[in-house]
């Protein structure tokens, strides 16, 4: 098994390479960047300019400048942004906190409604309740989370129920533990609302599609002649065996955790990582769009090696069939 996690890890070692460099490239090659604004302001001079390019590297041929980056970044040292003017590492780690607190909400959420919904749909196919919760995704399925989070904005600045925008109200300090959980949850309602609709809706057509070719499996047919109770039948076969793909999905979705609320957060005005990258971007923060990148990089890898791991465990001929023909 350890064998097999350090194959799987390799594996992405070009992977992270690859993104980074393309990446490196794209930003670099677009026209303009951060200097060029200091260059239009008389009161600067071309001396403090030239300054400034050496002191990060901007004056050294491009392949260079990459793996000058890709050095420092292999120590976390992701540079100095020039908009906020602090270590890039500091800046995303106090944004990172609040998009995972969002996301890995709405991961969990999102995961314990749909299970259930979708094996009761597959047990009960073609009947009223697989109608009515087969209904549910499509609807959830054909609004765009982002118009949805429009939506709940808008209701929300008609009744006032809900805050729009940042994490805590400006009293938060001020309130009990209960109170300071309150007051999050309500600011965390719209983005995670938004997230979750269309998170359910998905998980919950695979999952039913899923279980049902199970059912229809000569396996569940002697398990039933055999007498056993649905409970075990549905939990203890049927789902295991159709974990598969879940798993796999479980580990885009943790690769996703900081850059799948990218556009909620613009939207919602919520300060994550997605709100940090979007105002980056807009800046031609160097420094800032690359470590954002580096550190999403990172997840993509710890996620689709989880995913790889549980599919091992969960089945083990994968985990023979991998070792026997790679190792």
């Amino acid at each position: 098994m350890f064998k097999y996690i350090v194959k799987r890890f390799l594996h992405f070692i070009p992977l992270i390479l690859g993104m980074t460099f393309v990446s490196f490239l794209i930003i670099k090659l677009a026209p303009g960047d951060f200097l060029t604004s200091l260059r239009m302001n008389p009161s600067i001079s071309e001396e403090t300019i030239k300054a400034l390019e050496k002191s990060y590297g901007l004056n050294e041929p491009l392949i260079k400048q990459y793996f000058l980056w890709l050095w420092n970044a292999l120590h976390f040292n992701l540079g100095y942004s020039f908009s906020y003017h602090r270590p890039v590492l500091s800046l995303i780690g106090e944004r990172v906190g609040n998009t995972l607190s969002l996301t890995v909400t709405a991961f969990i959420v999102s995961w314990l409604v749909a299970v259930p919904l979708g094996i009761v749909a597959a047990y009960y196919r073609n009947r009223f309740v697989d109608r009515i919760i087969t209904s549910f995704s499509l609807i959830g399925l054909s609004i765009p989370s982002f118009f949805l989070a429009f939506i709940l904005m808008f209701l929300a600045a008609k009744t006032g129920w809900f805050p729009i925008g940042g994490v805590v109200s400006q009293n938060y300090e001020s309130l009990s533990v209960l109170g300071k959980i309150v007051d999050r949850l309500k600011h965390m309602f719209i983005p995670l609302t938004a997230m979750v609709v269309g998170g359910i809706s998905g998980l919950v057509r695979l999952i039913r599609g899923t279980v049902i070719e199970e059912l229809e499996k000569e396996y569940v047919k002697l398990a039933v002649a055999k007498g056993l109770p649905v409970r075990v039948i549905l939990f203890k076969h049927v789902l295991r065996n159709a974990l598969n793909p879940f798993i796999t999905l479980i580990g885009f979705d943790i690769a996703g955790l900081l850059s799948g609320a990218a556009l909620i957060e613009i939207i919602t005005a919520w300060p994550g990582m997605g709100r940090l990258m979007f105002d980056a971007v807009m800046a031609q923060d160097f420094f800032v769009v690359m470590g954002a990148l580096y550190i999403g990089g990172i997840m993509l890898i710890i996620g689709n090696l989880m995913a790889d791991i549980l599919l091992a465990l969960n089945d083990p001929r994968i985990r023979e069939k991998e070792i026997e023909g790679r190792l």
